[in-house]
């Protein structure tokens, strides 16, 4: 099971940091991705993490605001969150592909074997 947090209600140019605690699963077994979805819109990729972390991938529209890192001692992963815009508002879902799954398709959700129940960010301009 993946429970994720940390989300809220920020002005933009704020931050915020989410967190995807698993329980059940040992989570350096996947690789790990963020997705988000806002209203009205199809879930779209936003970052991902690889099993060791040695690999990042973030979508073009968060490169250079977004962070995603992993903690596999805490079994988390995290996403810290920059210069928010609101067009950053959304829900935001954790997600978690098996260990084997090529780095290239990451980005793909439908290669994502579990889900977390998701955490709201409104942006507020």
């Amino acid at each position: 099971q993946l429970q994720a947090s940390g989300g809220g209600l920020v002005q933009a140019g704020g931050s915020l940091r989410l967190s995807c605690a698993a329980s059940g699963r040992t989570v350096s077994n996947y690789a790990m991705g963020w997705f988000r979805q806002a209203p009205g819109k199809e879930r779209e990729f936003v970052s991902a993490i690889s099993w060791s972390g040695g690999s990042t991938n973030y979508a073009d529209s968060v490169k250079g605001r977004f962070t995603i890192s992993r903690d596999n001692a805490k079994n988390t992963v995290y996403l810290q969150m920059n210069s928010l815009r609101p067009e950053d508002t959304a829900v935001y879902y954790c997600a978690a592909a098996v260990r084997s799954t090529p780095w290239s398709m990451v980005v793909a959700g439908e290669r994502y074997s579990y889900w977390g129940q998701g955490t709201q960010v409104t942006v507020s301009s």
